[in-house]
């Protein structure tokens, strides 16, 4: 992409990027007391019937990740324009989401800066091998990233993992704030839980909680995945490497249903998004119909984001991803090549 066209691109989005208060404080307010009552409402519902109970910890679960979303836009400072304001409720939402608010906001700038550069890869992504990695890594790192990469582990284990053990520490040459936020949000989920259990008894706590925390952990993990996972993403070297591309060619358009669209919170407008995070997330669709070289963006479906379950690899000469099937398939052309010129290369020294 041409300098001028970045440099327009950009100068396209910036009025989005404008915070309104009382659209935040709207948002606040239509997320959180609906999430509080729907709480309440599953645990009412666990006397009548478990089966009732259900539904209900499915709709609260997704008002979790709407409540991710607000904590995720504070992150960038794009909620509210006060600073202090955006640490006050990304703190207030992290407890909720189980999210170290610092912490989160160090590893996701990160991502950020670094997303699709194949020479910076590990902090707040998704493990990503290229297919020459992979083949070349010893057996232990292969049987590794084949686990990792299962979708029973990565969204069955990974919930877990990541919210209830990943998080409840602080990474290695962590600064004091950050380090003294994930202990606030350590001791305040602490204190919360033992409220509500020693409020309606710890059965009836783990019944509503445990499952609201694993389905939007899922549902968080889901999204994070395929917003980077599909086909023909963008991963290049440092060299080759360009932050508009990234977000544009590596960031998908994930067109939900209308009603899936705002419990997300606009995130599939992740191209939006990755181009400019200042953009809060009631502006980002905003962003993308004002903008026609944004609606270019590749555009995934409920349906089609189904397949990048199969997505393994990262294949640099065909710049896609693909599957482990695939691999094998190149591995066995390889081969069949290399007998090729090896008995070809035997005839010629036996003539």
């Amino acid at each position: 992409m041409h300098q001028s066209n970045i440099a327009q691109l950009k100068k396209n989005v910036a009025p989005f990027e404008k915070t309104d208060t009382k659209s935040s404080i709207r948002q606040t307010i239509n997320t959180i007391v609906p999430l509080l009552f729907l709480w309440y409402g599953a645990y009412l519902s666990l006397s009548v019937s478990y089966w009732l109970t259900l539904p209900l910890v499915i709709i609260t679960a997704g008002f979790v990740i709407r409540t991710f979303i607000i904590f995720h836009d504070c992150c960038h400072q794009s909620f509210f324009k006060s600073r202090r304001a955006n640490d006050i409720l990304g703190t207030i939402t992290g407890v909720i989401t189980c999210v170290p608010y610092e912490q989160w906001k160090q590893s996701h700038s990160i991502h950020h800066a670094t997303s699709s550069n194949l020479d910076k890869r590990g902090v707040g992504d998704i493990w990503i091998l290229t297919v020459d990695e992979y083949l070349a890594a010893p057996l232990w790192r292969k049987i590794a990233y084949r686990i990792y990469r299962n979708p029973l582990v990565m969204f069955g284990i990974g919930p877990f993992f990541v919210f209830a053990l990943q998080y409840r520490f602080n990474r290695k040459g962590a600064r004091r704030k950050e380090r003294l936020n994930t202990y606030l949000t350590n001791v305040l989920l602490v204190g919360l839980y033992a409220l509500l259990a020693w409020a309606i008894g710890w059965q009836a706590f783990l019944l509503v909680q445990v499952p609201v925390f694993f389905i939007s952990g899922l549902l968080g993990i889901w999204l994070f995945y395929v917003q980077h996972q599909f086909e023909d993403s963008y991963f290049e070297n440092e060299e080759e490497w360009s932050y508009v591309k990234a977000a544009v060619e590596g960031s998908s358009y994930y067109k939900l249903p209308r009603v899936l669209q705002w419990i997300t919170g606009n995130i599939g407008f992740h191209h939006v998004h990755h181009l400019s995070p200042k953009v809060p997330n009631y502006n980002l669709e905003k962003a993308h119909n004002g903008t026609p070289p944004l609606q270019m963006a590749t555009t995934i479906t409920l349906s089609s984001s189904l397949k990048s379950l199969s997505f393994r690899l990262w294949d640099e000469e065909r710049k896609q991803f693909v599957s482990f099937k695939e691999i094998k398939q190149i591995q066995a052309s390889t081969g069949a090549i290399m007998d090729a010129l090896h008995s070809q290369k035997t005839s010629l020294e036996g003539k």
